[in-house]
């Protein structure tokens, strides 16, 4: 009886464990017109943003979160790295000139989300 209950346990924790890591359902992917409001708060929301090629879109940032390495986002493709003031919002203007995903994350690369550029 113990071993079906380690067993039965043991397959518990794997199950969660291949969930949390693999299982989560993708970002919704929100079309950008003229511009958009992102919150950083426990990452960034909407993470995946889709703009039309050739046009100019405005990202309107406002930090929630107090950790630190949300401070920052780098955008490597656009050559944007600003600095996001807690609870102030930033706007980011970009232009993408050719399709593809373009991704974005916080100053210490945990928090991540992408530009698709259509």
């Amino acid at each position: 009886m113990d071993k079906l209950v380690v067993t039965i346990g043991g397959l518990s924790v794997l199950s969660f464990i291949y969930w949390f890591f693999f299982g989560k359902s993708k970002d919704e992917i929100v079309e950008v017109k003229d511009n958009i409001d992102v919150i950083v708060d426990g990452g960034y929301k909407p993470a995946a943003i889709k703009i039309k090629k050739g046009k100019t879109a405005t990202l309107r940032i406002k930090r929630l979160d107090t950790n630190s390495c949300l401070e920052e986002i780098i955008i490597p493709d656009f050559k944007v790295k600003e600095y996001l003031p807690l609870n102030k919002e930033v706007e980011i203007k970009i232009s993408p000139n050719k399709n593809g995903e373009f991704n974005f994350h916080c100053g210490m690369n945990m928090y991540h989300g992408k530009i698709i550029v259509e």
